[in-house]
């Protein structure tokens, strides 16, 4: 019989393989046998896999988690082939506002649902086959697992990382709630779906600013592409320039750009602020189109952060009743409020040079704004800025210079004159970390008129997050937390006056941040 006579009597064969037998058969031993499980001081050198943990807020696993799960479970299992002691946790990132808005629909308490959906992922993985060590499983909502998530807190906020201060958050009118900017895409709430605006709150931050530099010079140490590094940069944002200061002709009041060319500043011809910046409120008597003003910055608040710096075309109001002075000209020019200019990065104001940038340029021309040329090389200013580097001309004392030895030279000059520094900016901010929602990690942290904000003692954690059937915010936008009397009222740790607890909780990161180091 040749080979093809023997396949053509193999198709006649029929083979049924009973598959629900056969992986019924090895997932029971799998599990009696606890076969995928790391031995804890083996002999074996040791291979530590982490997949990010699976979020239970819907009815079971899709195929994005087959997606992103298959892949280190080939790993997983390659690793143990070639005899390595493999640690392959799985857990549950539980808390948050997805777990919370699924339970909502369903009508459901979270930690109902939480644990309806785990069982659910549960039995699916384990049908599945995933060779994940199932004697390590936890999830971020188990108290003894949230007790250290409150005592990283608490670390912080006793070594200054962690703060409270007002800031400028997106907020859902309906919900009652601050949303991230994830939740809160296209400037509508991902709950309700109705407008977001941008709302003034006393927000909790971590202090990750200050770490800008060192997270910077890590970027070349990780093992990763070229592009996603630059990526990383990108997000850091570092920008070497300077703060330089601008008065208001007529008053007092000063304000501050930062720019990373000072160099430029003979061609500044307007200033642009945020619909938000102080000024508007402390100047409002002297401006004339106040109302005007106002009703643009109402419009700013029903827009996200992405819509407002998106590359379309520029809306913006002018100042009537007020302008600047150009401090090394003292040439008087317009100041205009603008929503691509944002309150929470740099000063929350810019000076525009548009000879020689094509948003300042769209922007003049759009209102007429006159406009002057500072480097060498544009040869029509009528239908473009240029936007390359040059000799400097109509700068005074920088005439003639080259990019550097101008940067150098403003700078100095704004030093000299107290008019200015030199500052290193980066567009990575301190994180607002609280949410006026339910389903997150209290804050141990407790309210006291006399002594202020004040650590829960660490012998009395975990502060357990306390039962309710109510999961929505009251009318001013505070927690569903702060409906909750009995456990709101305490007294002081350090001082024993009345006092009461934070109401806000943490978000869904707040656990997840750190599950890797628990193994």
């Amino acid at each position: 019989m040749d080979i093809n006579e023997q396949i053509a009597d193999i198709k006649k064969t029929e083979f049924k393989w009973d598959y629900e037998k056969v992986e019924a058969k090895w997932q029971k031993r799998w599990e009696e046998n606890q076969s995928f499980k790391a031995v804890d001081f083996s002999d074996k050198p040791k291979f530590y896999l982490l997949s990010e943990f699976f979020g239970p807020s819907g009815k079971g696993i899709h195929l994005g988690h087959v997606k992103c799960y298959t892949p280190t479970e080939i790993i997983a299992r390659f690793m143990r082939f070639k005899g390595y002691n493999v640690l392959y946790p799985v857990g549950w990132d539980a808390f948050g506002l997805p777990t919370e808005n699924y339970a909502i629909k369903m009508h459901k308490s979270p930690e109902l649902v939480t644990k309806d959906n785990i069982a659910i992922f549960t039995n699916q993985l384990k049908k599945m086959g995933y060779s994940f060590d199932w004697s390590r499983e936890f999830a971020t909502t188990d108290p003894d697992y949230y007790k250290w998530t409150q005592w990283i807190f608490l670390q912080l906020f006793k070594h200054g990382m962690a703060y409270k201060s007002k800031g400028e958050v997106n907020f859902c009118p309906t919900c009652k709630t601050v949303l991230s900017n994830e939740d809160s895409q296209g400037g509508v709430c991902d709950r309700c779906h109705n407008p977001v605006i941008k709302a003034e709150r006393n927000v909790w931050y971590l202090r990750m600013k200050d770490y800008s530099e060192k997270m910077l010079d890590a970027v070349d140490e990780i093992n990763m592409k070229p592009n996603l590094k630059e990526s990383q940069r990108n997000w850091i944002g570092k920008s070497v320039g300077a703060e330089v200061d601008f008065s208001v002709k007529g008053t007092d009041k000063k304000f501050t750009v930062f720019t990373t060319r000072a160099d430029t500043l003979f061609g500044s011809t307007f200033m642009v602020i945020s619909p938000e910046h102080e000024l508007v409120d402390e100047l409002q008597d002297k401006i004339t189109n106040i109302d005007e003003i106002k009703a643009y910055r109402e419009q700013a608040k029903h827009k996200s952060d992405i819509e407002r710096t998106a590359n379309k075309e520029k809306t913006g109001v002018k100042i009537q009743g007020i302008t600047a002075i150009n401090p090394v000209n003292q040439k008087e020019i317009p100041i205009f409020v603008a929503d691509y200019v944002l309150s929470g990065y740099g000063t929350g104001a810019i000076m525009a040079v548009p000879a020689h940038d094509q948003r300042d340029y769209d922007f003049a021309k759009k209102f007429g704004i006159d406009i002057i040329p500072v480097l060498e090389g544009g040869d029509n200013y009528d239908e473009h800025p240029y936007e390359d580097d040059g000799i400097h001309i109509n700068s005074d004392f920088l005439n003639g210079m080259g990019l550097e030895q101008a940067k150098q030279a403003i700078t100095a000059w704004l030093e000299k004159n107290k008019l200015g520094k030199e500052k290193v900016n980066y567009k990575m901010q301190d994180w607002p970390f609280n949410r006026q929602r339910y389903w997150g990690e209290p804050f141990p942290i407790v309210i006291c008129d006399k002594c202020g904000y004040v650590p829960v003692p660490e012998e009395e954690l975990p502060l357990r997050l306390p039962k309710t059937d109510d999961f929505t915010p009251d009318d001013t936008g505070n927690g569903p937390l702060s409906k909750l009397t009995d456990w709101v009222n305490c007294k002081c740790p350090k001082c024993g006056g009345n006092a009461k607890r934070e109401t806000d909780t943490m978000p869904n990161w707040a656990g997840s941040s750190w599950y890797w180091l628990r193994f």
